[in-house]
């Protein structure tokens, strides 16, 4: 291929502060921090490669732009890309895996620590000014867990969830892994989902979202766990009911939540976790578990190396 046009869609999902890889081949390059539904059409109609990390890319859409050869997604799903569309008219589509093997679990843990400590709790009473009543050099608002010696559950046991698993036993955690719900037979190694969720004291989610796994873990769910379980979800929004999230954590029936993904992003504040945020035990933050530096500088290179494969008549990273 000979001078690709390249466009990169949404290309403030890279931190400007982290550059991009210089592509070796001969290119033309184009890029828009972000693009809306209306204009994706003119802005990839000319184009050989496209890059999008989020960026819907339909098959109505493809089917008008002949020139694409390569979609190149610059993150591990590609629910946002029309897979059959592009396998049946020839239109690569490359993802990035393996790069968030350390970001990731750092998050869980981070969450993890910060809600079993109630790190935010006292936080906040500070700030109301609890500290200058209680006229003590110390006070205790909020119980104080340690994580040494409880179990973590995990729920998906790819790459992500290992070595989140390895990290917890570094801390001292027994680790087990739950089977997919429904399921009546365990694979080696794995509980039933339902064993899982009573014995734990801390559930990290690290499965992919389907129609399978749609609010997997709801109010029936949530009924099951101990009062002192933490939920950590760092997979996908939709994995979790999150108006029975917050039923569970105003009833008390569950210790705290740390949530890193949800239903619609970006969440407004109809979102119910949004909606109440303001509860102690409840920590959210904006998708951004997968994002450490270290870890978006790996994406950005496996990104450009599947392009430059691709350019090169090589298959690397291919879905399609």
């Amino acid at each position: 291929m000979s001078a690709p046009k390249i466009v990169f869609l949404d290309r403030a999902t890279i931190p400007k502060h982290i550059e991009l890889p210089r592509l070796t081949v001969e290119h033309e390059w184009q890029e828009y921090d972000f693009t809306s539904p209306e204009q994706v059409f003119e802005r990839i109609y000319n184009a050989d490669i496209v890059i999008t990390n989020k960026v819907v890319l339909t098959g109505d859409v493809l089917a008008q732009l002949p020139n694409i050869k390569l979609i190149a997604v610059s993150a591990t799903g590609v629910n946002n890309v029309d897979i059959e569309h592009c396998r049946a008219n020839n239109i690569a589509v490359s993802n990035v895996q393996g790069y968030a093997t350390r970001s990731v679990p750092e998050h869980v843990i981070g969450m993890m620590f910060a809600l079993r400590r109630n790190l935010m709790g006292y936080h906040h009473d500070i700030a109301a000014g609890e500290w200058q009543r209680n006229k003590q050099f110390c006070f205790f608002t909020h119980p104080i867990g340690d994580i040494a010696g409880s179990t973590m559950g995990i729920i998906g046991g790819g790459a992500l969830g290992r070595a989140t698993a390895e990290l917890a036993k570094a801390l001292g955690m027994n680790v087990v892994f739950a089977e997919r719900k429904g399921t009546a037979e365990c694979r080696d190694g794995y509980l039933p989902f339902e064993t899982v969720l009573k014995q734990a004291d801390v559930i990290s989610l690290h499965c992919p979202f389907s129609e399978e796994t749609r609010n997997m873990v709801a109010e029936q769910e949530f009924a099951q766990m101990k009062p002192n379980t933490i939920l950590i979800n760092t997979g996908r929004g939709g994995l979790v009911d999150e108006i029975a999230l917050v039923d569970a954590l105003k009833k008390r029936q569950i210790a705290g939540a740390g949530v890193d993904v949800f239903t619609q992003e970006p969440a407004d504040i109809d979102n119910p976790l949004l909606a109440n945020m303001d509860l102690p035990n409840l920590l959210l933050t904006p998708h951004v578990a997968w994002g450490s530096d270290s870890a978006i500088s790996q994406l950005a290179q496996i990104l450009i190396s599947n392009i430059e494969a691709f350019v090169a008549g090589k298959q690397q990273n291919r879905l399609v």
